[in-house]
């Protein structure tokens, strides 16, 4: 369907578990620090990172597949994992959106655990030590009692901040108040790593710099809980609505050049909603910009929302997919906004470069990365889920498929396996298909990531029971038997992520982060 020129180019410049309270990081690596977090191959992002390389951006790349690497991560050895209690870290404040990320050779040569709170402080940790090596407060977050809706109190830091590790800079957007809550602020901040200082001409007021068309940004109902990416010098940062949908809010992605960050690009849907809220927020192929975005209100015709978006490196929307029935998604608020764009190289697929989107309607959509299809243009999609997807999702490669693993009740369960994490299989073919290839027991909101060997062989997926039991789990990739359980860790926020790094594993519990070793 043809839109309106003006919008489709137009742009300007708990407690936590006794027996983890004491516990914290993790880590102790020995490669570079100059991982890039975006992994081009000549079809796009594919290549895992190596376990040794920094962890800069959300699920370890901004194709957001959450694919690592460790040659001694056998299924075998993932029975040994236990939890780390050679030091301490807390941290005041719950995460929820937002993982922990891993920089490589720091201020004097340590390397450092950074993660954000809702209380609106950045820490950095000593990798080794869990000693705080600084942290720097970015203003006063707004009371809930202070929003029109919403459902996380204090709202400070919600979305995965990025590290451009050239520069040796963490951006990251902050809801702030400078008076208790009745001004309103987005606040994206540029800190060093080094010292967490803020860097000159940093942070940007989003609501004082960007506009669409017309329509100004309002910070007051306007959220950032998807993560952030950074791309050839700018950053990416995605927004949607508070929880429970009030006010007139817009989707919206802006872009905040390093060179001018005063100066901001921008795009927002025409309609009224179409958040771009999923938790991996914005994902890249190096060369585009993808995100999806949920229901809008009162559209006759598609202005934005229910949709799998486009968009070049200045913020200029070049392509778009909606379902055939996105009024009828609209109406019953079962949007596809839930989950990122997952960016996947299917082999054997045609076309092999995929964008693939899950929705609250619990259905897969396999989408061609190059053309995504306009209105009910998708190469293939099918139910799924029995329940809605609400998560980052995880995807990989083995000698047996290419896999896509998410949180949600799966349809296509083998007899006698859990429910609350599942995996397809893409059919390679021309088209594509998805089929269930297997369903495991998660009882919580976390999101999977996966861990092989050399990038293909014993994958496992692991996620943590999050809002639910607690529990950190990793699973056959293939086959979806149970390798680990923990004993449970107390309160964990909804949808994170654990990271891997040096064969250890990372979760941000509330007030606290947890490492799991061998």
């Amino acid at each position: 369907m043809a839109q309106p020129k003006q919008w489709l180019s137009q742009r300007r410049p708990g407690s936590i578990h006794p027996s983890v309270r004491a516990v914290a990081i993790l880590l102790v690596a020995s490669a570079v620090a100059s991982c890039s977090g975006s992994r081009r191959s000549p079809s796009g992002p594919l290549s895992p990172l190596p376990a040794t390389t920094s962890v800069l951006t959300h699920h370890a790349s901004q194709a957001r597949d959450g694919l690592y690497v460790d040659p001694t991560l056998t299924r075998r050895a993932a029975a040994g994992f236990h939890l780390d209690q050679g030091f301490a870290a807390a941290l005041p404040g719950a995460t929820f959106f937002a993982q922990p990320l891993f920089f490589r050779n720091g201020p004097g040569g340590k390397d450092l655990v950074v993660v954000a709170s809702e209380q609106d402080v950045v820490y950095a940790l000593d990798a080794v030590s869990g000693a705080t090596v600084w942290q720097t407060s970015l203003g006063a977050p707004v009371p809930l009692a202070a929003l029109p809706c919403g459902n996380i109190d204090p709202l400070g830091v919600t979305g995965t901040p990025v590290i451009d590790a050239a520069s040796r800079t963490l951006f990251v957007d902050a809801m702030t108040t400078p008076d208790g809550g009745a001004t309103k602020r987005h606040l994206v901040f540029a800190l060093s790593v080094d010292d967490g200082s803020v860097r000159s001409g940093w942070p940007v007021d989003v609501s004082a710099g960007a506009s669409f068309a017309g329509l100004p940004f309002d910070s007051g109902v306007q959220n950032q809980r998807g993560a952030l990416a950074f791309l050839d010098g700018t950053v990416y940062v995605p927004y949607g609505g508070l929880a429970g949908d009030c006010g007139s809010y817009h989707g919206w992605l802006v872009g905040i050049p390093t060179a001018s960050p005063q100066a901001p690009l921008a795009w927002a849907t025409a309609a009224v909603g179409g958040g771009a809220w999923g938790p991996s927020g914005v994902s890249s192929d190096g060369r585009s910009l993808f995100i999806a975005t949920g229901n809008t209100f009162g559209a006759a015709s598609w202005s934005g929302g229910e949709a799998v978006l486009r968009f070049t490196p200045a913020v200029e929307l070049s392509d778009h997919f909606a379902p055939a029935d996105w009024q009828a998604l609209d109406a019953g608020d079962v949007d596809i906004g839930g989950t990122g764009p997952l960016l996947v190289n299917a082999p054997g697929a045609t076309p092999a470069a995929l964008a693939v989107a899950l929705g609250k309607n619990g259905k897969i959509y396999l989408l061609d990365r190059d053309r995504l299809g306009d209105i009910g243009g998708e190469l293939h999609s099918a139910t799924v889920s029995a329940g809605a997807i609400i998560n980052a999702a995880a995807a990989y490669t083995t000698a047996s498929g290419t896999y896509v693993a998410f949180k949600g009740a799966g349809t296509s369960c083998p007899s006698g396996q859990g429910s609350g994490l599942a995996a397809v299989r893409i059919v390679p073919g021309s088209p594509p298909a998805a089929e269930g290839a297997w369903c495991a027991a998660q009882d919580g909101l976390g999101s999977p990531m996966v861990t092989t060997t050399d990038g293909h062989a014993e994958s496992i997926v692991w996620s943590v029971g999050a809002e639910g039991d607690g529990r950190l789990r990793g699973v056959d990739g293939e086959s979806g038997a149970l390798l680990f359980a923990s004993e449970p860790l107390g309160a964990v926020r909804r949808y994170q992520t654990p990271i891997l790094a040096n064969g250890r594993i990372l979760v941000a519990a509330e007030g606290a982060i947890v490492a799991f070793t061998r």
